[in-house]
């Protein structure tokens, strides 16, 4: 019966556990080289810095301090 309960709570735990969105992050600089306008991102789960090219309204709307989600990738 004990191996039943133990076994019961490891599934429940697993279950239980939200998966953290690790394809978000906080902007830590901004700026335009040529025809990117870019933001560094530094990831909230590994703490990775990423630069990423975004349109004009994107970047315009995103400020350093900010959290900021991107949405064609998973992780970085």
């Amino acid at each position: 019966m004990k191996k039943v309960l133990l076994v019961f709570t490891i599934i429940a735990s697993l279950l239980s556990c939200k998966k953290e969105e690790c394809n978000c992050g906080t902007i830590t600089r901004d700026g335009i080289d040529g025809d990117c306008y870019w933001l560094e991102i530094e990831n909230n789960c590994s703490g990775n810095k990423k630069t990423f090219c975004f349109d004009y309204n994107t970047w315009f709307d995103g400020n350093p301090g900010e959290n900021f989600c991107v949405t064609n990738v998973s992780s970085w």
